[in-house]
């Protein structure tokens, strides 16, 4: 009975100490998914900025984008608790990495920055091991996001070589490289002066007109025009050409600036369809999400193709219709906003938006008028096929500001991704939403 009465304490002694400590790694892992979930947050909002249009930081918004991400990371870490209490502001740090500088600064941020969160909390209660007067405990986590452009990203890249990415829910709006307000609008561009959105030299892939519109600033960042598609009012639809045909759209394009597209053949079943834009599968990929469309940035031979046998014109069309459907546009109300007049730009809710009513006018950093088009290399193609392969070499992601009456698309540049062709074979690409997806990676090593 004695050895008993003795081994007793002992046993109650760990059985104490493995609840502490239990407690402790609890509270570890609830450290590091806040700081996973700040850390993407806050990448987010690099993302949506446009910041990695801008690599040579020309319009001097980055400490902009980077305050508003920063204060995003600490709102969102927040919101969790560690322990039993949410962590303060005061214990949430941000910092920001690039493969060129550091901070808010140097030429290279804007290519594929990355933001650090680290988590810490305080002292937190103890239930047995404070018998040895140890009456508090701190866990800390960290954790990196990186916003991944491969524009041009084989340049700062240590092998050479650029990763993919294939995003996903791409829109069959197929445009060509020829950015509409680079040189200034003019009725179609043509021959050296016709500017580009991204390089189609190798093996870089990287933006001709980098920089974001704001403040007396230009760039492709922030540029708003119009998409119309290349099809006349009936028939099939027109392979790019050098003078658009006058019968086009069926009626006169829309104001300058202005830029066509080409259907893209849908490929398998899209998913995520509203009843309002279910009619065929090029509605269905408009208004839902298509997942099956192989539109992949920097590896040859993409399976992308333009379909002339779908004709989307005119103000009761297929792209028309879908697209209302997606926005939640009912008579040229209800869809989601977009501020370009301050920086980073801010989405607003409209009052058709799903989240209900509540949520109208209220800054959001999600809206399904936020959507990703291939821009294939026009001076390839297409070959005048029903379904020609087209080239894609980049990405443009538009915020959709309305479905104007005439059935085109009032649409503003949130950013651009260029591909590369400098990939390894066997490369796993990068998936998302979006042209520039963000991804948790292993935080960076210092140099020595």
């Amino acid at each position: 009975m004695a050895l008993v009465a003795l081994a007793m304490v002992g046993i109650i002694a760990m059985a104490g100490l493995s609840i502490d400590v239990g407690t402790l790694y609890e509270a570890s892992a609830e450290a590091q998914r806040s700081a996973d979930a700040a850390a993407l947050a806050a990448a987010r909002v690099l993302s949506l900025s446009g910041m990695t249009g801008d690599p040579t930081n020309l319009t001097n918004n980055w400490a902009a984008a980077c305050a508003a991400a920063a204060q995003t990371a600490q709102t969102v870490a927040s919101q969790d608790t560690i322990g039993g209490t949410a962590p303060t502001a005061g214990n949430v740090n941000v910092a920001f990495l690039s493969s060129g500088g550091t901070g808010c600064s140097g030429g290279a941020f804007g290519v594929n920055p990355m933001v650090t969160v680290q988590v810490t909390q305080p002292n937190l209660p103890t239930y047995f091991s404070r018998i040895w007067g140890r009456t508090g405990n701190t866990v800390s986590a960290t954790a990196t996001a990186e916003v991944f452009n491969p524009s041009n990203s084989g340049t700062y890249a240590a092998s050479g070589q650029v990763v993919p990415v294939q995003p996903r829910c791409v829109k069959p709006w197929i445009v060509p490289n020829r950015d509409p307000l680079n040189p200034p609008p003019m009725p179609y561009c043509t021959g050296v002066g016709c500017k580009k959105f991204v390089s189609t030299l190798p093996p870089q892939g990287s933006i001709v007109h980098g920089g974001i519109t704001y403040n007396g600033a230009t760039g492709v960042i922030g540029e708003t025009f119009n998409l119309f598609p290349d099809c006349p009012a009936t028939g099939y639809c027109n392979p790019l050409l050098t003078t658009p045909p006058k019968a086009n759209f069926g009626t006169p394009p829309p104001p300058l600036p202005n830029l066509q597209y080409l259907p893209g053949q849908v490929l398998g079943s899209p998913v995520a369809v509203p009843g309002c834009g279910a009619a065929n599968p090029y509605q269905q990929a408009i208004a839902g999400c298509d997942q099956s469309t192989p539109y992949q940035c920097g590896m040859q031979g993409s399976n992308a193709a333009v379909d002339l046998t779908e004709n989307p014109s005119g103000p009761t069309g297929d792209t028309s219709t879908a697209a209302q459907c997606l926005i939640n546009q009912s008579g040229g109300t209800g869809q989601d906003l977009l501020d370009a007049t301050v920086y980073p730009y801010q989405i607003k809710a409209g009052a058709g938006n799903p989240l209900g009513g509540s949520v109208s006018g209220s800054v959001i950093t999600s809206s399904n008028s936020i959507v990703t088009l291939p821009i294939y290399d026009d001076s390839q193609g297409p070959n005048g096929s029903n379904n020609s392969p087209v080239n894609i070499v980049g990405f443009l992601q538009v915020f959709i500001n309305q479905v104007n009456l005439d059935g085109s698309l009032n649409v503003t540049v949130l950013n651009v991704a260029g591909c590369g062709n400098a990939v390894s074979s066997g490369t796993t690409p990068v998936y998302g939403t979006s042209p520039v997806p963000i991804r948790l990676i292993t935080p960076p090593v210092p140099a020595p």
